[in-house]
């Protein structure tokens, strides 16, 4: 049996080699995950609502797609910058605590725009700092998330857990920018009120979780670049997850933009901010329908030609935003677009919690997000820079190069082989 046909096995269910694992009971029965659960869908959604706004202010304010693009890399800068020390420090800290404080923290500085725009005095440079600073307690707050999640399920259970995750995705992207381009009609400061609320909603929701997020942890001294060392080490000499993080990294890069690019796409074919917001919604739409699918795909194929054939599928599917002539198409190909995408991060994210241990997956979790989704502060100006030289359309053709070719590597590779 090859490696990669092992690991259906291994996210089936592992042995408990790695600490005492949660009372086995039925996903929508477990009080602690259900709050979590709940906690993030209120928050996903105030994101997704901020996350159409901030493009749409920041057009409003400069007309310039170069400046929207830069000012959303800021938001991923810091991922790439804190993404290992924040690991280590992640496997130390109280994971909840640090939680808490991160998502008050964003309530913060989302809730400081609104008071801006109704003192008049909204500047680019505050919208920067807010980005800047939203991005780093993301990377703090996501880390954590992802390592406490084994600690509130059972191993055997994970799968269905991460599947459940991409439905908060889902939906998330599916009701955020809808009612985010309502919310922006009403006022350009209404969308960041909302998701200052839903920050505010996930700290209470975490405030009434019993369960521990950690292991109990031995009081040893700081030995920060040894114990990040350890993750990369770790990564490094697991072949299959050292591939996907590769593999991720270039599948993420040329589509990171692609909110961006839909709405100057969008702008173009005279939509309103309503319309642009249910055109983005339509990968919400899709996404659920991967995360409902990919279960009984993953029971009925291999891991080898589930990461094959949604490579493949991810990017032929971007092609379809350089062919829709309208809005209502638009938003079909953004459906169609998202489908793959619960399916493909399902399958290799549920690989590596079964397998990272406990005292470990802060730091594993950081150095693969740090390959994977590195270069996003990089894809998200580049692709701001295209629309600007060269037009949407040019720039979804120019971009569908390095994801073809990266389908083409997923196939010949032998981690990927039955």
């Amino acid at each position: 049996m090859s490696e990669a046909h092992s690991i259906q096995e291994e996210v089936a269910g592992v042995g408990e080699a790695h600490g005492v694992a949660p009372k086995r009971i039925p996903l929508w029965r477990n009080r602690d995950y259900m709050l979590l659960w709940s906690g993030q869908v209120v928050s996903s959604v105030g994101t997704r609502v901020s996350q159409l706004a901030f493009p749409l202010l920041v057009l409003a304010l400069t007309h310039s797609p170069a400046q929207a693009g830069l000012i959303a890399a800021l938001r991923g800068l810091p991922f790439a910058l804190f993404i290992l020390p924040a690991g280590a420090m992640v496997d130390r800290w109280n994971r909840k605590r640090v939680m808490i404080l991160c998502d008050a923290g964003r309530a913060v500085a989302l809730g400081s725009i609104p008071v801006a725009l109704l003192l008049g005095h909204l500047t680019i440079l505050q919208l920067c700092i807010v980005s800047l600073v939203e991005g780093t307690l993301f990377t703090f707050f996501n880390l954590a998330e992802t390592a406490c999640l084994p600690q509130v399920v059972s191993k055997d259970q994970l799968t269905g857990a991460v599947a459940q995750n991409s439905v908060i995705d889902s939906v998330s992207g599916m009701i955020g920018p809808s009612f985010g381009g309502i919310l922006y009609g009403l006022g350009q400061a209404v969308p960041f009120l909302t998701d200052t609320i839903s920050y505010l909603v996930s700290v209470l929701s975490l405030f009434f979780i019993k369960a521990q997020f950690q292991e109990e942890r031995s009081v040893e001294p700081l030995r920060l670049w040894q114990e990040i060392g350890e993750g990369l080490s770790w990564l490094w000499h697991n072949p299959v997850i050292r591939f996907i993080a590769l593999l991720t990294s270039g599948l993420i890069l040329p589509v990171v933009g692609y909110g961006l690019i839909i709405i100057v796409l969008a702008q173009m074919q005279h939509a309103t901010s309503f319309e642009i917001g249910l055109i983005l919604a339509g990968g919400g739409v899709g996404s659920i329908v991967g995360a409902v699918i990919v279960a009984p795909l993953g029971r009925r194929f291999s891991f080898g030609k589930m990461m094959i054939g949604s490579t493949w599928l991810w990017a032929l599917t971007w092609l379809f935003f350089a062919i829709a002539p309208n809005p209502l198409l638009l938003g079909i190909a953004t459906a169609l677009s998202f489908i793959v995408v619960p399916i493909y991060m399902s399958v290799q994210f549920g690989y590596r919690l079964s397998i990272i241990p406990d005292h470990l997956q802060g730091r594993v979790n950081s150095v693969f997000r740090l390959i994977a989704f590195g270069s996003e502060p990089i894809g998200l100006a580049l692709a701001g820079f295209l629309i600007q030289a060269v037009g949407p359309v040019k720039t979804v053709l120019i971009l569908f190069v390095p994801q073809l070719v990266c389908a083409l590597v997923a196939t010949f590779s032998k981690h990927f082989k039955d």
